[in-house]
């Protein structure tokens, strides 16, 4: 009786807590939904009140005079660019580096991984001097090359957590019947980590998705801007409207609920899978 009065207080505390952080995440983002809905006038006298009245005509604001149909066009295109791009070389390098032996693929894991830890600030002028001289400044293939860059340490960390969890009798018993290495790749290995590509495909979606400072200094054409760089267009040096700027921001942020929403058991399985078989 006493080891189950425990239980069940240490069950208690951990839902309690669990209610206390969902709180804290889910009141913000309704206060934001909240605001997207009133007019500055009713912001400013009460923050935290109910709107008075539904006004849906800022989303139609921010979505014309925001031009936020072809940043979410681009921001879109550059996202899913990245992220097939990011998943193919990530787990064709996390593939050899896991399952395939060969002396220098400790040292070539070491030098992907160092790649976490330089800032991107610290790239930034360079990046832009190169690419300058590349005629890839003002073009979407300007974001896309480096946000692949940047996304590889992660991907290809995670992915060869989940290749060296994998089975050696697969390979072998697969090896016997005559399969080529590629094939093992394609046909057993890819298979059975689609989870680990599922989660390192959304951490690179919402991470590109919601990057600004390599989207601002690359892209200077209105045409050609992301959503990131759209919403920062609302804040102006004398003038912000918060309401059209808070519904714009609503906009922003639905694709990436929608994907959580729809993958986060796979997030939570997957990375909890990658850290046990790593």
């Amino acid at each position: 009786m006493k080891k189950r009065g425990k239980v069940k207080a240490s069950t208690v505390l951990i839902y309690i807590f669990l209610i206390l952080l969902a709180i804290l995440f889910l009141v913000p983002l309704a206060w934001i939904v909240f605001v997207s809905l009133k007019d500055d006038k009713t912001l400013f006298i009460s923050p935290w009140a109910m709107p008075d009245r539904l006004r849906f005509e800022n989303y139609t604001f921010a979505w014309t005079a925001g031009k936020l149909g072809i940043a979410t066009l681009n921001s879109a295109i550059v996202c899913v660019s990245s992220v097939l791009l990011c998943m193919l070389i990530g787990s064709m390098a996390a593939f050899a580096i896991g399952r395939m032996k060969w002396k220098l693929s400790g040292l070539v894991m070491t030098y992907f991984l160092t790649g976490m830890m330089i800032p991107v600030h610290c790239i930034l002028i360079p990046l832009f001097t190169r690419f300058s001289a590349m005629h890839l400044t003002n073009n979407l293939w300007g974001l896309i090359i480096p946000y692949v860059t940047l996304s590889l340490p992660i991907t290809i960390f995670i992915m060869t957590g989940f290749f060296k969890g994998l089975p050696n009798e697969l390979f072998e018993a697969a090896c016997i019947d005559g399969c080529s290495i590629y094939k093992c790749f394609t046909v057993i290995a890819l298979p059975l980590a689609k989870t680990g590509l599922m989660v390192t495909g959304l951490l690179t979606f919402v991470a590109n998705w919601n990057e600004l400072l390599l989207a601002m200094v690359f892209i200077s054409d209105d045409t050609k801007k992301t959503l990131p760089v759209a919403l920062s267009k609302f804040v102006g040096p004398y003038n912000t409207n918060y309401s059209q700027m808070f519904a714009a921001i609503v906009i922003a942020i639905i694709p990436t609920i929608i994907a959580y929403c729809c993958f986060s058991n796979h997030i939570v399985e997957g990375l909890t899978q990658g850290a046990i078989k790593g």
